[in-house]
């Protein structure tokens, strides 16, 4: 078999070994962090977070949570030539897929389904932090059919178009930012994910203060970090462009 020798090949072996030995580390780094919350005696399945725990009810909900973002990321991309808000809808994009994946990756591990249909998102932060509270613009308790791709309960909104959860986006919303163009397609898309971010962060904080697996944990307050800092810069993407945040 060939091989490639120049400075072109070179990088290419180089990248591709990069992202081969980070799934292995970020593999290796989940299996041991499960095994240390559940190390050294038959009570480890008693460290395996139960169906109904904020673990599973976190990895389950962020992971529609994320898909939205990531969906909305590749609309934009093809609805303007800025690129700024491309490369910033492509670091959304790449680095909540990469989280989404090793969410639904836990509730495999611990032996949890990946949908929840019999109760409301975000149930497992307690009382007052449904649904129907907080950060959507417009939150309904349904969910869509279809969509998600077995990541909780439906991808994008309710049946009645309002937000499934806390910060995200409307049917109609999603279908505005598909038909928009250029500038406005930014504005819309920078708007509707500052929305989405504050959204987030709040239930990564949930997490932060109730999930019990410290791997888990570690990944909330990273997202709470990283996702603030994006609304930051975000509001500064806006205000070169003459708008502000929504909220």
């Amino acid at each position: 078999m060939a091989t490639r020798t120049g400075p072109g090949g070179r990088t290419l072996w180089f990248a591709a070994g990069a992202v081969l030995l980070a799934l292995l580390f970020a593999g290796w780094a989940t299996l041991t962090a499960l095994g240390r919350d559940g190390a050294g005696s038959s009570a480890s399945a008693g460290a395996v977070p139960g169906d109904g725990s904020a673990d599973a009810g976190f990895a389950r909900d962020m992971s529609v949570h994320h898909q939205q973002a990531v969906e909305m990321s590749f609309i934009v991309r093809d609805r303007t030539r800025d690129d700024e808000v491309r490369r910033l809808a492509y670091d959304i994009a790449n680095t909540q897929a990469n989280q989404r994946g090793m969410m639904l990756g836990w509730l495999d591990l611990w032996g949890l389904p990946k949908t929840a249909p019999d109760r409301e998102p975000m149930s497992w932060m307690g009382a007052g932090h449904g649904s129907s509270h907080g950060g959507g613009h417009g939150s309904s308790h349904g969910a869509s059919e279809g969509g998600g791709h077995g990541g909780g309960h439906g991808a994008g909104a309710g049946t009645d178009g309002g937000a499934l959860m806390p910060g995200m986006a409307t049917k109609a919303e999603l279908e505005r930012l598909r038909t928009a163009e250029g500038v406005a397609a930014e504005v819309l898309y920078l708007q509707l994910m500052i929305d989405h971010h504050k959204g987030g962060v709040a239930m990564a904080r949930g997490c932060v203060d109730a999930c019990r697996v410290d791997v888990q944990r570690n990944l909330a307050q990273g997202m709470v970090d990283a996702q603030q800092s994006e609304i930051d810069l975000m509001t500064d993407l806006l205000a070169k462009r003459g708008a502000k945040p929504r909220g």
